[in-house]
Formats: structure tokens, C-alpha cells, sequence
């Protein structure tokens, strides 16, 4: 999908011709703007769906795993504040995120006819009902 308005529907169409049994999103800025049609096309074709964002979730994608986006502005803004006061941006450390959440959504797994396992709920951040 490169168009700016992508045809979800015949993405989903000829996915499931292929026998596409699940979806796995990624952050993709072509895809952000559209989480609640994607998360209702996996539910409509019956799709467990996994995101890299939890906004699909609250959308009503199945389950997320995904860094702390505020966690990582915060990491951020530490960082343009140090270059803003003269570091050298090749004298600051690389680091990786710290954070990373799992979100479920038990409504959208009932909808599709999926049984989350209680030790995978357990393992979850947060749980949508």
C-alpha cells in the first residue's frame, strides 16, 4: 500500500486469497491515520491482530507490544536539551528503550472468537475489557 488513501479493503481482500491467517502492523505513517478501519477489517475477516502501537488496541486491535512512546519523548527532549546547551551530539550515548508495554483487548478477542490464555493475561500491562 504507497497510495496516500490506501484501498484497506482490497489489501485485507487479497491477503485473505493468500490464505493470510493474522496481521502484524508496524508503525508506518500511511497506516497511523487509519487504526480504527484496520483494527475493523481484522475483526470483520475474523484476524488475531498484533500492532506495534497501542492505539490500534484501543481502536479495537487485538494486542500491542510496543515501547513507551512518552517514555521515549521524554528520553528525547533530555537529549535536545543537552545539544541546546553545547554537548556534542557525538559525545551523548546511544540508548535503547527501557519500556515496553503489552496490551490486550478481551472485547475484540471475544468478537473474534479467540481464547487469550490466562498466563498470557497475567503477563499483560494493561487488559481492555
Amino acid at each position: 500500500m504507497r497510495d496516500p488513501t490506501p484501498d484497506l479493503e482490497a489489501a485485507f481482500q487479497t491477503g485473505l486469497k493468500a490464505q493470510m491467517g493474522a496481521l502484524i502492523t508496524i508503525r508506518n505513517f500511511l497506516l497511523n491515520r487509519y487504526e480504527k478501519q484496520v483494527a475493523n477489517l481484522a475483526i470483520k475477516h475474523r484476524l488475531p491482530s498484533m500492532h506495534e502501537r497501542i492505539d490500534y488496541v484501543q481502536a479495537g486491535g487485538l494486542m500491542s507490544y510496543s515501547t513507551d512512546d512518552a517514555g521515549n519523548y521524554q528520553r528525547a527532549a533530555y537529549y535536545v536539551d543537552r545539544i541546546l546547551k553545547g554537548t556534542n551530539p557525538a559525545d551523548l550515548p546511544i540508548e535503547q528503550p527501557t519500556k515496553f508495554e503489552f496490551v490486550i483487548n478481551l472485547k475484540t478477542a471475544k468478537e473474534i472468537g479467540v481464547t487469550i490464555p490466562t498466563n498470557v493475561l497475567y503477563r499483560a500491562d494493561r487488559v481492555i475489557k
